[in-house]
């Protein structure tokens, strides 16, 4: 089921240890990974401080995107849970200051988990 949501566009849960690695030259220096998802190449980073969503561009991925959005500029988030027919979850996050929120597909079981993550960094 993980390589068919992988190939659908759903987020899975990703080894937050090696993401942390990867992501090391870029983190700040009291900024720790505490859950990351995989999408293809894609990511969806959870640190200490904000969530990172990495898009890595072109056919070898060497261009990316990195888009930083703190927590405390989410004024709201919503996980829509899947179905009995409706086999991806999907996560809005409303960011102070743009209309439209930012959207993101996940897979059933990363709704959870990625659910639990923002309200612990949120609502500290």
């Amino acid at each position: 089921m993980g390589l068919l949501n992988a190939l659908m566009g759903h987020a899975s849960e990703a080894n937050a240890e090696e993401i942390s690695a990867e992501l090391s030259p870029i983190l700040g220096e009291q900024e720790n990974v505490i859950a990351a998802y995989k999408l293809v190449r894609d990511l969806i980073v959870f640190t200490t401080g904000r969530i990172m969503l990495i898009d890595k561009q072109g056919m070898t991925g060497r261009k990316v995107n990195y888009h930083s959005v703190p927590y405390r500029a989410i004024t709201q988030f919503t996980v829509e849970t899947a179905g009995r027919f409706d086999m991806d979850s999907e996560l809005k996050i409303w960011v102070s200051g743009q209309d439209a929120p930012i959207e993101i597909e996940l897979s059933k079981n990363a709704a959870q988990g990625v659910q639990k993550t923002l309200a612990n960094q949120i609502f500290k």
